[in-house]
C-alpha cells in the first residue's frame, strides 16, 4: 500500500529536479539512479552488522564512494557533485554490482551541474531506506506513473485499472508461464505476480513455489531505458533477478522458439518512419508494429495458452490485405473476445481508440461465436485529467467474460448476454468470415443480425415527451432581442421564443429539452441557455423515468415530419409517432456512444481547420505576407 508519506517524498524528489530536469522521464531515470544508489548502502550496512559480516558493493577501491561518504557534511557543494558524478558514471563497472545494479547505472549520467539542486534531492532521497516491502514496490509504481507519452516509439503507459482487468479476465497461474513481449515498466508482469499471490491467498505459495513463479514471469524491451525501468520496478517488488531482456521482439530470432502459457502486453501502436524489417519467420508479412504484435502472440502461446493485448482500432478493422490476414488467422484459432475500450483511456497521451483482444487456443476451437463487449465508462472522465467518476463498466465486463468462458466449456448459454443489449453480444464467426474483410468490429455485425424495432417496444412519442402549458412561461416583457440572454416564452395565439432582461419566471429547472417547430419540422437538441424563435414552437421534456432525452432527439431525427403551414400537428399527428424504445439504461449507452463518435468528429475537424490555417501561413509567407 502506498502509503501518503511516502508519495510525498517522492513528489517533493521531483518537485528538487523539475526546473533542472524537466522531462518526466528524466526525472524518473534520476531518482531511480539515486534510490538504487542509497539502497545498495543499506544493504552493505545491514551486511556488515552481521557476525562476520562485511560489505558487498562498495568495497576494493569504491569504498569512496559509499552512500555515507557521498553525504559526509564536511564535502562541500561542488565537491560532492564531483564525486557524484564520477560515482554513477563507474558504478556500471563494478565487479562486486549484481548485474541488475550494473544494468541500472549503465550509461547514467547527471543532466545538470548545480550544487545546490543536488544537495536537496540527495537529502530527498537519504530519506528512504531499503526494504523488501511491498510499499517501496508500490512507491515506484508511483513514481512510473508520471511517465507520459513515448510519442516517437508510439508507446504508452497503461493505466494500472485497464492492466488489472485484463490480468483478472487471462488469470494467470503459479504454474504458468508468463510473457510480455513489449513489457515497459514490467506493469503487467507486476499485476500477474499480485494476481497469482491473491488467487492462493488461501493456501499461500511456498518458498520454493514463489521462486519458481519469479522465475516464470519474463519481459522483453526494446529500450534500453525501459528496461532499466522494469529490472528496479520488479526488483522492488521483491524479484532478487528479475528476468527482464533487452530485446527487439520484432526484428530478433534469438528468442523465437521460446513459447509461454500465458501473454499480456501493450505493444507500441505507432511504426517508425519507414516500417519495421522483421525476419521471414511471421504467419503474416506485414511492416506495421501493431500487425506484427498480435501474430507474434499467436505463434508464442502453448497449445493451451491465453493472452490479452492491447491494439489499437486499425487492427479491428482496416483493410489493408495485412490486417485481414491477421484478423483470419484470429478468427482460426485463439481469438474468443473482443473488448472495446473508451476512447479516452489513455488521455491525455493520446486519444486512439482501443481494444482487448483476447485469446484461448484450447476454449476458442470449441466456440462458433465471438464475444462482443462495450465498455463505455471504465471509473474515469474522458477529460485530459481523467477524474474519477462512480460509473465503471469494467467489473461486469469480467464477470461476462468469465461466464462466457464457462459457456464455451458446457455449451449451454451465458445468462449474463441480455436480448437488445448494447453492451455484450455474440456474432457467429461464419458471419465475420462472410464479408471477406474478416472486421472485428462488433457493432457492424449487431446493426445486420438483430432487428432493434422487433426486439424493443414501439412506443408513441406523445408517450415519452411533454410540452408544457405556455402559460408556465409567460413573463410582462415581450421586449426582446439578441443582446439579452434569458430565454422566454410568451403567449398568444402561436408560441414565441424570445429573450428578456427579466431574470425570474423562464425555465427555473434547467433542464435540457427538444425545441420542436411545427412551421417548418426542424428539431433542435438545447441544453441552457438557448437561442431559439419560431412562432410554432413547442418545449418538449422527456417524461420522468421513461425516456432519455437525448437519445430521444437522435431518434426523432430518423422520422420524415411534414410541414403544414400555420396548423399545429403536434397533439394531432407527430404525437402519434411511433419510435423503437430500449430500456432507459441501453438509451444511456447509445447516447454515450453517440456523443463519444461527437466528439471525435469535432476534433478531427479542429484538426483539419489548425493543418488548414497553418498552409495559409506558409503561403503567406511565400507571398512575404
Amino acid at each position: 500500500m502506498l502509503t501518503q508519506e511516502i508519495k510525498k517524498k517522492i513528489d517533493s524528489a521531483r518537485d528538487i529536479l523539475v526546473g533542472k530536469v524537466p522531462d518526466p522521464k528524466a526525472q524518473v531515470e534520476q531518482i531511480t539512479t539515486a534510490l538504487i544508489y542509497k539502497f545498495m548502502d543499506d544493504m552493505d550496512k545491514q551486511a556488515a552488522s552481521l557476525p562476520k559480516g562485511k560489505t558487498q558493493f562498495f568495497t576494493n577501491g569504491f569504498e569512496k564512494y559509499a552512500w555515507n561518504k557521498m553525504m559526509d557534511a564536511k564535502l562541500g557543494g561542488q565537491e560532492r557533485l564531483n564525486l557524484y558524478v564520477e560515482a554513477i558514471a563507474k558504478m556500471a563497472k563494478n565487479p562486486h554490482l549484481p548485474q541488475l545494479f550494473r544494468d541500472v547505472f549503465k550509461d547514467s549520467f547527471l543532466p545538470y551541474r548545480d550544487p545546490e539542486t543536488l544537495n536537496l534531492f540527495l537529502k530527498d532521497i537519504n530519506t528512504f531506506s531499503y526494504d523488501h516491502s511491498e510499499n517501496l514496490g508500490d512507491a515506484f509504481e508511483y513514481l512510473l506513473s508520471i511517465l507520459g507519452s513515448q510519442g516517437d516509439a508510439g508507446q504508452f503507459r497503461t493505466p494500472r485499472h485497464i492492466i488489472d482487468f485484463i490480468v483478472e479476465v487471462v488469470d494467470p497461474k503459479k504454474d504458468e508461464t508468463i510473457l510480455d513481449p513489449a513489457c515497459g515498466t514490467a506493469g503487467f508482469l507486476i499485476s500477474a505476480y499480485k494476481h497469482i499471490l491473491k488467487s492462493n491467498k488461501n493456501k499461500p505459495l511456498t518458498p520454493d513455489e514463489k521462486k519458481r513463479l519469479m522465475g516464470n514471469l519474463a519481459g522483453y524491451d526494446i529500450s534500453p531505458d525501459m528496461v532499466k525501468l522494469s529490472l528496479v520496478n520488479m526488483y522492488l517488488h521483491g524479484f532478487p533477478s528479475p528476468n527482464i531482456h533487452e530485446y527487439d521482439t520484432l526484428s530478433s530470432e534469438e528468442r523465437w522458439d521460446e513459447r509461454f502459457d500465458v501473454m499480456l502486453a501493450n505493444p507500441p501502436f505507432m511504426t517508425p518512419t519507414g516500417g519495421i524489417r522483421p525476419h521471414k519467420r511471421f504467419m503474416v508479412q506485414a511492416n506495421r508494429s501493431e500487425v506484427l504484435f498480435v501474430d507474434y502472440i499467436m505463434e508464442h502461446l502453448n497449445s493451451k495458452g491465453r493472452a490479452g493485448i492491447i491494439v489499437p482500432e486499425g487492427v479491428i478493422g482496416t483493410a489493408d490485405n495485412a490486417y485481414k490476414q491477421m484478423r483470419k488467422l484470429l478468427l482460426e484459432d485463439g481469438l474468443y473476445a473482443v473488448v472495446s475500450l473508451p476512447s479516452g483511456v489513455f488521455n491525455p497521451y493520446s486519444g486512439v481508440r482501443t481494444y482487448v483482444l483476447f485469446f484461448d487456443n484450447q476454449l476458442s476451437k470449441q466456440s462458433k461465436e465471438i464475444l462482443f463487449i462495450k465498455v463505455l465508462n471504465d471509473g474515469f472522465d474522458l477529460g485530459v485529467q481523467r477524474r474519477p467518476i462512480d460509473r465503471n463498466d469494467l467489473p461486469h465486463a469480467v464477470e461476462v467474460l468469465q461466464a462466457h468462458r464457462e459457456v464455451i466449456k458446457t455449451g449451454k448459454k451465458n445468462p449474463l448476454l441480455k436480448k437488445g443489449s448494447l453492451f455484450s453480444w455474440v456474432i457467429p464467426k461464419s458471419k465475420i468470415i462472410e464479408n471477406k474483410n474478416y472486421d472485428l468490429t462488433g457493432d457492424r455485425y449487431r446493426s445486420v443480425t438483430e432487428n432493434n424495432n422487433s426486439k424493443w417496444q414501439m412506443v408513441e412519442l406523445g408517450e415519452v415527451l411533454d410540452y408544457e402549458q405556455p402559460t408556465k412561461y409567460i413573463v410582462d416583457s415581450v421586449d426582446y432581442d439578441d443582446s439579452h440572454t434569458t430565454p422566454v416564452l410568451t403567449a398568444g395565439k402561436t408560441f414565441i421564443l424570445g429573450y428578456t432582461n427579466e431574470k425570474t419566471g423562464v425555465f427555473k429547472e434547467e433542464l435540457p429539452v427538444i425545441i420542436f417547430d411545427d412551421f417548418t419540422t426542424a428539431i433542435k437538441f438545447v441544453d441552457f441557455p438557448f437561442k431559439v424563435k419560431s412562432s410554432a414552437m413547442k418545449i418538449l421534456h422527456a417524461k420522468k423515468d421513461k425516456a432519455d432525452i437525448r437519445f430521444l432527439f437522435y431518434a426523432m431525427q430518423k422520422i420524415k415530419f411534414v410541414s403544414h403551414k400555420h396548423k399545429r400537428y403536434w397533439i394531432s399527428e407527430y404525437s402519434k409517432i411511433k419510435i423503437p424504445l430500449p430500456p432507459l439504461e441501453v438509451q444511456k449507452q447509445i447516447v454515450k456512444s453517440i456523443v463519444d463518435e461527437e466528439k471525435k468528429i469535432s476534433t478531427l475537424k479542429e484538426e483539419v481547420r489548425s493543418i488548414e490555417q497553418k498552409v495559409k501561413s506558409k503561403i503567406a509567407e511565400v507571398w512575404g505576407e
